[in-house]
């Protein structure tokens, strides 16, 4: 994926820490770098959040922890409850634990400017397997192209698959693209909401409302 082996750089490389709101995390310097430990996870279940964010084009982020970063990928219509629906998911660079927290309005001009929701979020449990029924390392099923996990979010709930289709070894490259499927359990078989009037799973805000309070005004 974008960013593989390189930690945060990709990320930090983008962004004015001094203009956007969005979390430094570790590593960083200059406004908004984060304290180390606060990137190190509870040592709990990894986390998973998937914020909606009205930028050049509005579309989902969704973003799983492994390790000490959450791996990102873009999902232009949304991850979805229905297990008929096949999503697309188009890698981005790896995000600070922190931006899980996340909400607000990116400046224009800084890169992804545009208003971000948190629209669900939870913890995930990895399912991967080797052919001999042993679990395999979620970031070592990831780096092979297909990981399983189970979502337990205020809205995503079960079983789902990223499936890698195009682009190298180590799924980065322009060209690359994942599949988001549901595969199994939990939920209603919904699709995805319309992300216009989708709420917020923190402040219960939609985009107009967070734009309007937290945009420049």
């Amino acid at each position: 994926m974008d960013g593989e082996g390189d930690g945060l750089r990709a990320y930090h490389g983008k962004r004015d820490f001094g203009r956007t709101g969005e979390p430094a995390g570790p590593g960083a310097s200059g406004e908004g770098a984060a304290d180390e430990s606060a990137a190190s996870g509870d040592g709990g279940a990894p986390r998973f959040v998937v914020q909606i964010h009205d930028a050049s084009t509005l579309h989902f982020d969704f973003r799983l922890q492994v390790a000490d970063v959450l791996k990102s990928w873009s999902v232009p219509k949304g991850p979805s409850a229905n297990p008929r629906d096949k999503r697309l998911a188009v890698p981005t660079e790896d995000h600070p634990l922190e931006y899980e927290e996340f909400e607000g309005v990116i400046p224009a001009g800084e890169y992804g400017g545009g208003t971000v929701i948190v629209w669900d979020r939870g913890t995930y449990e990895p399912l991967s397997h080797d052919r001999r029924g042993r679990p395999v390392d979620f970031a070592e099923s990831l780096a092979h192209g297909h990981a399983r996990f189970r979502l337990h979010g205020g809205k995503l709930r079960g079983e789902y698959a990223l499936t890698r289709f195009r682009g190298g070894p180590d799924g980065g490259g322009e060209d690359a693209a994942w599949l988001l499927v549901k595969t199994a359990g939990g939920g209603r078989g919904h699709g995805t909401p319309d992300p216009r009037r989708a709420r917020s799973a923190r402040t219960g805000r939609t985009l107009a409302r967070v734009a309007a309070e937290d945009g420049p005004g």
